[in-house]
């Protein structure tokens, strides 16, 4: 029924609108017969590359009530061991746990398959099932790297195994298809397709991030798994989804294969991963910051500290500078500099484009090397006087009193801090709106250092003298933190 009336409709539509002397378009109904090209022959070839990857973990039973002493071969010891055991109880026996993951060989020579550090983190076997059935356990992790969260596991193959290429990362725009295979839920061989939703996504995963966005399906077992071009080259592992119900809503990351590479050679020839290192503390320039630098928003990345004796102090490099490009590349937002530092050859000297006060000046760095244990950065305090008989004073909503020795030992400041404490905040003015708290130390402001009150009101003059509406002050806490923070007039 439904369907006549549908006809019906569409006839005095198509009669009304001849009548109206409109022209009809003809779709190409038999292209779209049979649905759009097929992805099976492409599918088909890779396929073979695609391994589903099984671990097995041993879990230590928990410590419970012990199993009961029954004499030897009674009826009931049978009953009571296998009773206990499943419990866990008395530390009888150990529990092997096991999980599912994905992964793709990328030397089938050498036997060498990628997959996600954390599909094989922790454990004690690791079984390679290939998709014609066979078998083959994992001689050696040949490295993994916990920030990038990749794996690079080595196999002894018969006869050699069918590989998958790389392609580039970079070359993918967002809208172009790409196709996953992997292992969701257990299920080997499962193909999925979609595009590419978004590039450099920020997931808070790591240090590192810049991920790939697709819709393409991707679920629990899929991780490790190769997110591949419509030429049949990876330009993604796939590693992450968003989902409040554990399975795919569209939301799938991967990590680029431009970062895969470079790691997988690392841990090939190092067996771990050696990252570049500067050795500064940055933050991003934010609005209120890029208009007291007098530059546009999100452009750079902003020195807050400089570690002494790093790559950064050796070239030059000061607090308030924002670093523009790298190597020739644009440091288009601070998360992008690590990212940048860290793929640079070390002991090489990088060019480094840089804006202070006003002037851009390029200045040569020899990238170090990131040692795992550095962790935070030593901070260069200013030498100044204390002003022990000085009266708190309020300025641009701020009270500010300076940092006295009695001060700085009750707040757990070091002795070298100096500058400004911050002892109240007005609500009910621009400063309660800004990266400020209680306990705050003010030790810039317009990248000179303050010593007193009278330092921070000439450096406020400055700004109103040249027109500009924002002082930038560099703020310091107890632990040692520094950053940067725009104070409107």
């Amino acid at each position: 029924m439904r369907s006549l009336i549908w006809a019906q409709k569409r006839k005095a539509v198509l009669a009304a609108t001849a009548a109206a002397g409109l022209a009809l378009v003809s779709l190409p109904v038999a292209a779209f017969r049979d649905g759009p090209q097929s992805v099976a022959p492409l599918a088909e070839t890779l396929s073979g590359a695609v391994v589903n990857i099984s671990t097995t973990q041993v879990a230590k039973s928990p410590d419970g009530v012990p199993l009961p002493k029954v004499p030897k071969g009674s009826p009931f010891e049978d009953f009571f061991e296998e009773f206990f055991n499943k419990r866990g109880g008395g530390g009888q026996q150990d529990r092997k746990v096991s999980s599912l993951g994905s992964g793709f060989v990328v030397d089938g020579v050498e036997g060498l398959i990628v997959t996600n550090n954390h599909v094989i983190e922790g454990a004690d076997e690791i079984v390679i099932n290939f998709a014609d059935g066979t078998k083959l356990k994992v001689d050696k992790v040949l490295g993994k790297d916990s920030k990038a969260d990749i794996a690079l596991l080595k196999v002894t193959p018969k006869t050699p195994l069918k590989s998958v290429p790389f392609g580039s990362s970079t070359d993918m725009k967002v809208g172009d298809w790409v196709m996953a295979i992997g292992n969701p839920f257990g299920l080997g061989g499962t193909v999925t397709v979609g595009i590419i939703s978004a590039k450099q996504r920020d997931i808070n995963a790591g240090p590192y991030d810049d991920f790939i966005q697709t819709d393409a399906a991707i679920n629990r077992g899929n991780s490790g798994g190769p997110l591949f071009n419509m030429n049949g080259e990876v330009i993604g592992v796939n590693t992450a989804i968003i989902s409040p119900t554990g399975g795919s809503i569209g939301i799938g990351f991967a990590v680029p294969s431009d970062t895969v590479q470079a790691v997988v050679q690392q841990l090939k020839e190092f067996g771990e991963v050696r990252r570049g290192w500067l050795g500064v503390k940055i933050q991003t320039v934010s609005e209120d910051i890029a208009e007291s630098l007098g530059v546009p928003e999100n452009t750079g990345a902003l020195v807050s500290a400089i570690t002494p004796d790093s790559p950064a102090a050796k070239a030059g490099v000061q607090q308030g500078d924002v670093i523009l490009k790298f190597d020739g590349k644009d440091v288009s937002t601070m998360r992008g500099l690590p990212r940048l530092v860290a793929q640079a050859p070390i002991g090489k000297s990088i060019d480094m484009e840089l804006l202070r006060a006003g002037e851009k000046k390029t200045v040569p760095v020899v990238v170090g090397r990131l040692e795992e244990e550095e962790a935070g950065t030593e901070l260069k305090k200013s030498e100044a006087k204390d002003e022990d008989t000085a009266k708190p004073e309020t300025v641009l909503g701020l009270t500010v009193t300076p940092l006295t020795d009695d001060l700085r030992t009750q707040l757990g400041f070091d002795k070298k801090v100096k500058g400004l404490l911050v002892t109240a905040i007005d609500t009910e003015s621009p400063a309660a709106g800004k990266n400020l708290k209680l306990g705050d130390v003010i030790v810039e402001a317009q990248q000179s250092e303050v010593a007193s009150i009278a330092d921070l009101n000439a450096a406020i003059a400055k700004v109103k003298k040249t027109g500009g509406r924002q002082v930038l002050m560099l703020v310091e806490d107890s632990k040692g933190d520094t950053r940067f923070v725009a104070l409107p007039l």
